[in-house]
C-alpha cells in the first residue's frame, strides 16, 4: 500500500489507524505534538499513553512536531502515499475560550498540511477528519419529536442528515468555523490539483483507548465515570440523540475510500439510525453492563448543542460498500472492559 502519514496519531482516531496498517505489515509515520492533554486543561498522560501503545510496532515511527510548523510537515511529507489527517482541537467548549488555538490548528494547520502536499509535488490519498459540526445550529432547524428517553428527527430525515444539508447562514462555533475551514479547503485542493481526497464529517465515534472527558468524547466520559463512579452532569435534558459508531468500523470506511477508484468524496459517517442512543439511554446500557449508576446532575445547554444529530450513512454504504459491524452495546461493552482493564490510567 505504500508508506501512510497520519497527524494527530497519538489520538484516538490516529492511533487506531496506525495500529489498523501498523497490523498489516505497512510502514507507518506518526506525527504528533502530544497537545492534547494542554489543550483540554488535563492530564499529559493521556496522549503519552497511545504514543507508548504505537512503540510496540517496529514499522510503525514516531515523529513529535506540530502541524502549525510548515517545517515539519515538508519533512514528514516526503515521499508518502497515504496521508490521514487527524490533527486536531477536538472540544467546542475550548474553542470557545480559546478561539486562536482552535483556528491555528485546524484551519492554518489543515492548510500547511495541503500546501506542504502540493509543493512537494507528490499525490497520496488524503483522508481529512471533519465533524457533523460544520452543519452548525441548521441541524436544530429541524422538527422534532419528544418521546419518553429521546428526541427524533421529524420523517423528513428519519434516514439522517445528508452530505446537501446546508452550512450556511448560522452559528457553528469557532471550533465548527475552524473545521469547516479545513473540510473546505480540502475539497477545493481536491478539484484544484486533481488530489485524491476523503472528507468524512464523523458523527460519535468511540471506543477504546479514547480518553473521553465532559467536554469532548462523551460517551467515553460517560463509561470512564460509571466505572470509576464519578459524578456526570448532563447539559440539556439528556434526551438528546447520537449515532454512535465504534471505532474500527470507522477506519474500515477510511480504507475502503482508500482502496477505491472515487476521486474525492465527502461522507457523512457514523452509526445511521440504526444505530443510534441518547444520553440517558447509554446511562441505562452501561448500568445493565456495569450494574452501577453514577450520580447524575443537570445544567442549561451548551452552544449550538443538537438535540438530534443522525448521519445518513447512504452515501457511504453506495460508494464505499462500507456499513457498521458493531452495534452500541457490543461496541459500549468493548468499551467497559478497556476501562476496567486500565483504570489506573484515570485514578
Amino acid at each position: 500500500m505504500g508508506k501512510i502519514l497520519i497527524t494527530g496519531g497519538a489520538g484516538f482516531v490516529g492511533s487506531h489507524v496506525a495500529e489498523y496498517y501498523a497490523t498489516k505489515g505497512e510502514e507507518v509515520l506518526v506525527f504528533d505534538n502530544l497537545s492534547r492533554g494542554r489543550l483540554l486543561g488535563k492530564s499529559e498522560k493521556n496522549a503519552e499513553y497511545n504514543w507508548n501503545h504505537l512503540k510496540q510496532y517496529k514499522n510503525i515511527s514516531l515523529i513529535r512536531g506540530d502541524i502549525r510548523d510548515p517545517g515539519f510537515l515538508t519533512d514528514a511529507c516526503k515521499s508518502v502515499d497515504i496521508i490521514v489527517h487527524a490533527a486536531a482541537q477536538t472540544a467546542v467548549t475550548t474553542s470557545l475560550t480559546d478561539p486562536w488555538s482552535d483556528f491555528s490548528v485546524n484551519a492554518l494547520g489543515s492548510f500547511n498540511l495541503l500546501e506542504a502536499v502540493r509543493k512537494a509535488k507528490i499525490n497520496p490519498v488524503i483522508i481529512y477528519c471533519s465533524t457533523n459540526k460544520v452543519y452548525g445550529e441548521n441541524v436544530n432547524k429541524i422538527g422534532v419529536v419528544q418521546e419518553e428517553s429521546r428526541y427524533r428527527f421529524e420523517d423528513r430525515y428519519r434516514k439522517g442528515i445528508p452530505e446537501s444539508f446546508d452550512i450556511d447562514l448560522c452559528e457553528h462555533t469557532p471550533y465548527g468555523c475552524s473545521k469547516l475551514t479545513g473540510d473546505l479547503y480540502m475539497q477545493d485542493y481536491a478539484r484544484l490539483y486533481g488530489l485524491k481526497v476523503g472528507v468524512f464529517r464523523m458523527s460519535c465515534i468511540y471506543g477504546t483507548r479514547q480518553f473521553g472527558v465532559e467536554d469532548q468524547g462523551w460517551l467515553a466520559w460517560f463509561a470512564i465515570a460509571t466505572v470509576l463512579k464519578e459524578p456526570i452532569t448532563i447539559y440539556g435534558d439528556g434526551k438528546q440523540v447520537r449515532d454512535v459508531l465504534y471505532i474500527t468500523d470507522l477506519v474500515e470506511a477510511y480504507d475502503a475510500f482508500i482502496k477505491s477508484n472515487l476521486p474525492y468524496g465527502v461522507f457523512n459517517i457514523g452509526g445511521g439510525p440504526e444505530n443510534t442512543l441518547s444520553l440517558i439511554e447509554c446511562l441505562n446500557v452501561l448500568e445493565e453492563i456495569t450494574g452501577t449508576r453514577p450520580a447524575i446532575g443537570f445544567s442549561d445547554w451548551r452552544p449550538s448543542d443538537q438535540k438530534v444529530y443522525i448521519s445518513d450513512i447512504s452515501k457511504a454504504r453506495e460508494e464505499l460498500n462500507w456499513e457498521p459491524r458493531i452495534g452500541p452495546r457490543e461496541g459500549v461493552s468493548k468499551l467497559v472492559e478497556w476501562v476496567k482493564e486500565n483504570r489506573e490510567i484515570f485514578d
